[in-house]
């Protein structure tokens, strides 16, 4: 009998289904004299053509094996145990890599990762045949004390004040901390302060009786303050004296030469004041121990103008004879010029940039108005204080002369408005900055003295009342606002006068993601010399005022009429002098005649 037909007769009338499995784990019976059960088996004869077979029962008895302990595994335990055996083979293969890979090969790797952070960062490094190698960048504060021995009393200082660093410190500290000059473009409202004032900190450690060994130099008197007001919570208890000269007229208080006795660290000063100094004879000033020269806000200092820097710049490093001094410049907008000169005087510097060159700030929300007329701007504000201001507001005019004319148009209707320019003095000029810090003032009226380096904190609001000379004058006038990391708001008024430079603006605007409309991006652009003329001289205004016309002239026609009749009616005054020389006269007549008769 075949082996199925044997299987057939014996799973006859069984049912196999997922009921009677085996279950997933379980043991088998063991047992020295396991037996399965007894089975009958039944054997019929089949008819043979030779001869006849009777049928017979035949009973058999089958006995099992013993069977082992052994333990049927599932499906799941045995990926378990497949995946357990593939995680040591992979954790035996990483050990192993890490064991081949070369220190070289942990660098690349390394310098790739920090080349990624720097485009993440939209930091550019320009490099140059003179420039040397460019310092990796650091991820956090920490770093200064680990890879640059900064101090951990600086450290906490920075901490106290930053929670990471910006873009342009994270390369900016580590290439002067190295002592490598450097030419810096970063936004409005990046940390460029910080960014050259920590590694000057580290550098000079303590205080020293040797004159001056660092010169910070900035366009305005304010800026300067600010600078020696940040420099004095960076070096909190490292005892570095910071001085900005406030007068030179005093022949006492102006004296800054060996001979004087004063002894300073750091100096934050404007040009015009250290070129003073330095023209006297003998000089009032000492410079022959300065380790830094700073120059904030470069394409300011260098633009041109009467007092142009670029001649005084000369005559400042003259003074600093000291050959290992680091020179580094910091602008939130670069110019040809700048680029030129840098290029020239101080080859072996690094230069970089953060996001775009002379782009505007991506956090301030970006707006233009057309307002018709000058008259219309001035309704066009007064509805905007009608809707709802977020003080505190900064308001940009072309000259000192209509920031007095908006000032007095403004302080009837009941805001807490001032203004600032050139001709108020300091004291007046510092408390008024003060009163706006403290939100006493909520409108400032300002020319361009207050759009370079002034850090006004939650500057709300930035309105361009005279539309911007440049675009440069644009980006730093709309970054007093949106300033680390904070949103802001930007409205530029302009009128059909206005159309030299709109183009030019509404592009930046487009790219810094704002909405413009498209016949501004579609007009065509002004001439250079057009252009040029622009930054040079402001254009001609109407006065900001609410009488109209033809009142105005009805309110100087009667001022000539009563000065007139003024005039009329006014009796003869005869003075003690002309009446005595009539008098005199008048006896000469009599006195001729007597004589002739005589």
């Amino acid at each position: 009998m075949m082996a199925n037909d044997l299987f057939r007769k014996l799973s006859c009338g069984a049912k196999f289904s997922n009921k009677n499995k085996l279950p997933v784990k379980r043991k088998l019976e063991t047992g020295s004299t396991t037996s399965l059960a007894k089975l009958k088996v039944c054997i019929k004869a089949e008819p043979d053509t030779g001869r006849k077979v009777k049928a017979s029962k035949v009973t058999k008895s089958l006995v099992a094996t013993p069977v082992e302990d052994t333990r049927i595994k599932s499906e799941d335990s045995s990926s378990d145990d497949s995946g357990s055996e593939l995680e040591n083979r992979d954790q035996k293969k990483s050990v192993q890599q890490k064991k081949i890979v070369p220190p070289e090969k942990v660098e690349l790797i390394n310098q790739l990762r920090l080349n990624r952070l720097r485009n993440q960062h939209k930091i550019h490094v320009k490099k140059s045949r003179h420039s040397p190698e460019v310092p990796n960048i650091i991820e956090s504060f920490d770093q200064l004390s680990t890879d640059y021995g900064v101090s951990n009393r600086l450290v906490a200082n920075i901490l106290s004040c930053y929670s990471t660093p910006t873009p342009v410190q994270m390369q900016a500290i580590p290439i002067l901390l190295k002592t490598h000059s450097v030419h810096a473009c970063a936004p409005t409202g990046s940390g460029k302060t910080a960014a050259f004032l920590i590694p000057i900190l580290h550098h000079l450690k303590k205080p020293m009786k040797c004159g001056f060994r660092a010169l910070i130099i900035c366009p305005t008197r304010e800026l300067a303050k600010q600078t020696q007001r940040e420099a004095l919570r960076l070096g909190d208890e490292m005892n570095l004296r910071t001085h900005v000269i406030h007068m030179v007229d005093d022949p006492k208080k102006c004296d800054y030469s060996f001979a004087s006795g004063r002894s300073y660290d750091i100096l934050v000063t404007t040009p015009n004041r250290i070129c003073y100094l330095l023209s006297q004879n003998p000089p009032k000033i000492d410079l022959s121990n300065i380790q830094w020269v700073v120059i904030d806000e470069a394409d300011k200092l260098f633009e041109d103008s009467k007092n142009s820097f670029r001649d005084q710049l000369d005559t400042v490093l003259t003074a600093c004879n000291n050959p290992s001094k680091t020179i580094a410049l910091f602008s939130a907008t670069q110019t040809r010029d700048v680029n030129l000169w840098v290029a020239k005087n101080v080859p072996n510097r690094i230069r970089f940039s953060i996001g775009l060159i002379n782009g505007a700030v991506e956090l301030v929300d970006q707006k233009l108005l057309f307002t018709g007329s000058e008259s219309g701007k001035l309704l066009a504000f007064r509805e905007m204080v009608a809707q709802g201001l977020h003080p505190p507001v900064l308001v940009f005019v072309q000259s000192k002369d209509r920031a007095q004319q908006l000032f007095t148009e403004l302080i009837y209707d009941g805001l807490n408005v001032d203004v600032i320019h050139s001709d108020r003095t300091q004291r007046e000029r510092d408390n008024v900055v003060r009163a706006f810090r403290e939100g006493k003032i909520w409108i400032l009226i300002c020319t361009e003295l207050m759009s370079r380096g002034i850090d006004f904190k939650g500057v709300n609001l930035v309105v361009n009342y005279d539309f911007p000379p440049s675009t440069i004058s644009y980006v730093h006038r709309i970054g007093r606002t949106g300033r680390a990391g904070r949103p802001g708001k930007a409205v530029t008024f302009f009128t059909k006068d206005d159309t030299v430079n709109l183009k030019s603006i509404a592009q930046l605007i487009k790219s810094a993601g704002g909405e413009v409309p498209d016949y501004m991006l579609q007009m065509h652009g002004s001439s250079k010399k057009a252009r040029d003329t622009l930054t040079q001289k402001a254009p001609k205004r109407a006065m900001i005022r609410t009488i109209p016309t033809f009142e105005l002239q009805q309110l100087q026609r009667k001022k000539r009429f009563v000065s007139k009749s003024k005039g009329k009616n006014k009796p003869m005054v005869v003075s003690s002098n002309s009446s005595n020389k009539s008098a005199n006269a008048g006896k000469s007549k009599r006195s001729k005649p007597s004589a002739s008769k005589k």
